[in-house]
């Protein structure tokens, strides 16, 4: 097997320097915040450890950095058919593809999320899995809220998620607590 290669690339925004790492076919591995990359390198380590990895600077942009400047400029569908692979349990690729699902705009509680997967009864464990997303806004776990529409659960920072689901146009449909 051998040694994934993988590229890191900045990109500043209005609400702080995201990192994206794509793999030599332009597939997402992981998208995160700059201060948070010390929890981005352990994601990795932990999917890609038995496989290995090796994670260098990019050498030009990316057409995933650019459709996710584009995003952030305003044209929210740039993003939609961005491709991913990430690592994961089955159940957390499950909530993962789930996550996709919910259309800009929109939001859906932790609950809601466990029944679309058919686990109804694993809300915390949906929550663990939307928390272990590694691919943040692409897979949007920021579009999840708490079932009293709480901007809970968030692995960017609560202003970032207000941030992101205001841009989406998401927040005036949810009564915030």
């Amino acid at each position: 097997m051998d040694i994934l290669d993988l590229t890191l690339e900045r990109l500043p925004t209005a609400i702080g320097e995201l990192l994206i790492v794509n793999d030599a076919r332009q597939h997402l591995r992981a998208v995160d915040w700059s201060d948070y990359e010390p929890r981005m390198l352990r994601l990795l380590r932990l999917h890609y450890a038995e496989r290995g990895y090796r994670l260098s600077d990019a050498t030009a942009v990316s057409d995933n950095r650019r459709r996710l400047n584009d995003y952030f400029d305003g044209d929210l569908s740039a993003i939609d058919a961005l491709d991913t692979a990430t690592g994961g349990t089955p159940f957390q690729r499950s909530v993962w593809q789930a996550l996709r699902n919910i259309p800009v705009g929109r939001t859906i509680s932790y609950g809601t999320l466990a029944s679309q997967i058919g686990r109804g009864n694993a809300v915390r464990a949906v929550g663990h899995a939307n928390g272990s997303n590694p691919v943040g806004i692409v897979v949007p776990c920021h579009r999840v809220i708490g079932a009293d529409a709480s901007l809970t659960g968030y692995g960017g920072g609560t202003e970032r998620k207000r941030w992101l689901l205001e841009h989406e146009g998401a927040l005036a449909q949810i009564e915030l607590v």
